[in-house]
């Protein structure tokens, strides 16, 4: 049931497809990947909230009821379908209706939201093939964590990633939904001292009722580090161990890790790195566990220099974010792809973007939440809030709050106004970069908000309109169909 920490090399992929965005990496994209025998990966972030929409679009295509009708717990299946689904479609312009919000107090409809959104994401991206899935999750979003796992191991994922934090508490996790036992993790609250645990967890059982099912199959994690120092730490002990990990460079998209020390900018106001940030890929072959690298390696030469360098293969995000299969919107894939190969893109590393606190890649694109004009005009909210941070309350109760929330009501909440400046809502932003941004009563539409990864280079290699396919081959070249030793 549990996997081998130091799996047969014939058993590992050389390429890793990113797991970006919300609904970027779709079921679609990492479908087409793993047929191709990599590791294909869903983006895991908020998938409650991407279902639901989905459903309210009236399921174009039939390919979630499909996936609901293959659920184990069908009642629970059931009840998600008839909670929101709109046959048809709700008209254009109407508002999605809301999910629940993350919390930790207990609630049904939220964990069974979480829990058959997951399956059905890692169940499409599985049809077909029998090549590796994975689902990539942030530890920020801790209260999403438990359920969400559980629907991804119910369809069969053989592989979790696990960036945005130390992800200590997942092996654990996952030996424990492997046998459909309660599992739960220890969650940050922001005021708490360390004799005040607050946790938030998920039972099998009230899902599946009074006959616990066969156990699952323990999908491997992987770690995503960007230092020896915490990949050392994460191995050192069995409770903590991964069975690998990804090695993220600053360049690579979305989430960074913020630089060691002091933040210093360059006169473009982005992060400085220095060699202190440079992961020393020695010591982390030293660990004796399989890892990739992410971050500027796309590309023949950067392949042979992750070989070179003891790791089993490099993980790739960009070129398959503006391939065919991906989830963008047709006209901001175009329109990034163009800016891409016409070398006119722009991809800023913003360190103060992010509600979450780590520097974020950010696209500028004309019409996009990333230009000033555009964002001023959005009416700041947050709504959706799955980058909420848990904080105690005078009164010993949990609250949350976001940075990029009403300045007024952040600091209601004992939040520090230097932390609202420049802050992004990354959850409706990201949203409509898929098609599913909300639209609001009074007509205003959220604009989209883009990121990528700043190594551009290799997409100029790329046919003009290419797919996934396309990528994997012009990776691995003459590599195909060879293995890295772990």
């Amino acid at each position: 049931m549990i996997a081998d920490p130091a799996p047969a090399a014939s058993a590992l992929p050389m390429l890793i497809q990113g797991g970006m965005g919300v609904g970027v990496s779709g079921w679609r994209l990492a479908r087409a990947v793993s047929g191709t025998g990599q590791l294909g990966v869903v983006s895991g972030v908020a998938l409650d909230v991407v279902l639901a929409r989905r459903l309210q679009r009236g399921d174009p295509g039939g390919h979630l009821r499909r996936a609901l009708d293959a659920f184990p717990f069908p009642e629970v299946a059931e009840r998600i379908w008839e909670r929101y689904h709109v046959p048809g479609g709700i008209a254009p312009g109407r508002p999605y209706r809301p999910v629940p919000k993350l919390g930790l107090r207990p609630h049904r409809g939220r964990t069974e939201l979480a829990v058959v959104a997951n399956f059905a994401e890692v169940f499409l991206a599985k049809e077909g093939h029998d090549g590796p899935v994975g689902v990539n999750y942030l530890e920020k979003i801790q209260l999403a964590t438990p359920a969400a796992v559980y629907g991804a191991m119910l369809a069969g994922v053989d592989y979790v990633l696990m960036g945005a934090g130390i992800p200590s508490q997942i092996p654990a996790l996952l030996d424990a939904l492997a046998a459909h036992w309660p599992a739960e993790i220890t969650v940050t609250v922001t005021g708490a001292d360390s004799e005040q645990r607050h946790s938030t967890g998920v039972d099998p059982a009230t899902l599946y009722g009074p006959s616990r099912p066969h156990p699952l199959e323990r999908p491997r994690l992987l770690a995503i580090v960007s230092s020896d120092v915490l990949a050392a730490y994460l191995a050192r002990r069995p409770e903590t161990r991964p069975d690998g990990f990804v090695v993220e460079g600053p360049t690579a998209g979305g989430h960074s890790a913020p630089p060691r020390g002091r933040l210093r900018l360059d006169e473009a106001g982005e992060p400085l790195y220095g060699p202190r940030d440079r992961a020393d890929t020695a010591k982390i072959a030293a660990l004796g566990l399989p890892f990739w690298l992410a971050g500027g390696y796309a590309g023949p030469r950067g392949l042979a220099h992750a070989l070179a360098a003891g790791a089993t293969g490099i993980q790739v995000g960009t070129a398959f974010a503006l391939c065919r299969e991906s989830g963008l919107t047709e006209d901001l894939r175009r329109r990034l792809l163009s800016g891409a190969t016409g070398d006119t893109l722009t991809v800023r590393n913003d360190p103060g973007a992010s509600p979450a606190g780590f520097p974020f890649k950010v696209v500028d694109l004309p019409g996009t939440a990333a230009g000033a004009d555009v964002y001023a005009a959005r009416p700041r909210l947050c709504d959706l809030g799955h980058l909420r941070t848990p904080y105690l309350k005078a009164d010993g109760a949990v609250g949350y709050r976001c940075p990029a929330e009403p300045v007024d009501t952040y600091l209601r909440k004992g939040g520090l106004e230097s932390d609202t400046i420049n802050r992004r809502c990354l959850c409706n932003g990201l949203f409509g970069a898929i098609g599913l941004g909300q639209s609001r009563a009074d007509g205003y539409a959220e604009p989209p908000l883009l990121t990528l990864g700043q190594d551009l280079g290799f997409l100029h290699d790329l046919p003009p309109d290419y797919t996934a396919a396309d990528v994997v081959g012009r990776l691995l070249g003459a590599h195909r169909g060879e293995r890295a030793a772990p």
